[in-house]
């Protein structure tokens, strides 16, 4: 698989697939079998997985990224004007690690959830474009009507989905259900 290949399917994968060779590398383990095992790695499902793009409008389905971290490499892999849908169950995460990332590259964000109160406070302060919806269809409405040709609509939660899912991978497939109706 070349370096091409790799980055094509984002930075995540990059890092991923780095920190995978390091231990065989460190084993001695041939390059050439290394290179075999990368050749068929296919994306996980709700993981910066491409839904579709929509008049210009990119739709990117992340909805496996329920924590801070996940969500930090989404938003920092991003080189284009994101319109961020996030939030979900509050366990309690602090968010401050993501408000560089948010000033720098987010230019709206649509509140998905019963409990975002906490995460709203937040990035008040960047003064962006906020909604809050409790419904998802009205969230992937509201991303693109607030879209443009060249824009990226990340849904990315930073959160558990419980307080309207019953896990991430129902959240996703709905997300990816409402961008097929636009």
């Amino acid at each position: 698989m070349t370096f091409e290949t790799l980055a094509s399917q984002g930075n995540q994968t990059i890092y991923g697939s780095m920190a995978a060779t390091i231990g065989p590398r460190v084993n001695e383990i041939r390059n050439e079998f290394i290179k075999d095992c990368f050749s068929d790695f296919r994306k996980t499902k709700h993981r910066l997985e491409y839904v579709a793009n929509v008049h210009g409008i990119e739709f990117i389905n992340d909805s496996k990224a329920t924590n801070i971290n996940s969500t930090w490499f989404s938003l920092e892999c991003m080189n284009k004007p994101i319109i961020w849908i996030v939030g979900g169950l509050d366990k309690g995460a602090d968010f401050e690690m993501l408000k560089s990332l948010v000033r720098k590259k987010v230019k709206a964000i649509i509140w998905l959830g019963k409990d975002t109160q906490r995460l709203q406070s937040a990035f008040a302060e960047l003064g962006l474009p906020v909604t809050h919806t409790e419904s998802l269809k009205e969230a992937v409405e509201i991303a693109y009507y607030a879209g443009k040709d060249g824009d990226v609509v990340l849904l990315s939660p930073a959160c558990p989905s419980f307080d309207l899912f019953s896990d991430y991978e129902e959240r996703g497939q709905e997300f990816k259900r409402f961008v097929d109706t636009l």
